[in-house]
């Protein structure tokens, strides 16, 4: 006996896309994240193309991702899908050496977080 398949935890009109153990701070990859929520997807992508920040290309395949997600998965009309949640969190943090003058030194923290874009199909008929 096998155990019994667990319920989706998103609405039917909803999709989810992942991101894990990205290489950034979890506060640079918020800034680039509060760009699309909330946007249409079209106008989400147009705002990664041009955006100058690093992060904003592994972001912007995160919402391509979710986008396909939605299309293949759940059969959603890709013209009326809009950026629902981006949410960040952190993950493990590597700590390294820096060595100073005078055999002192210090400590460098290199942060990892997470990416979750759910996009969701508007209500309404166009």
């Amino acid at each position: 006996m096998s155990k019994p398949k667990t319920p989706r935890s998103l609405p039917d009109h909803s999709a989810i896309a992942k991101l894990q153990m990205v290489r950034v701070s979890p506060r640079k990859l918020n800034l680039v994240a509060q760009m699309i929520r909330g946007k249409k997807v079209g106008k989400a992508l147009d705002s990664l193309t041009f955006s100058p920040k690093r992060i904003a290309i592994e972001v912007k395949k995160t919402l391509l991702s979710a986008i396909a997600n939605a299309e293949n998965n759940h059969g959603l009309d890709i013209d009326r899908l809009y950026v629902s949640e981006a949410s960040v969190g952190k993950a493990l943090v590597m700590k390294r050496l820096d060595i100073r003058g005078r055999s002192k030194a210090g400590r460098i923290t290199k942060p990892f977080s997470h990416l979750r874009i759910i996009v969701s199909e508007t209500g309404e008929t166009a």
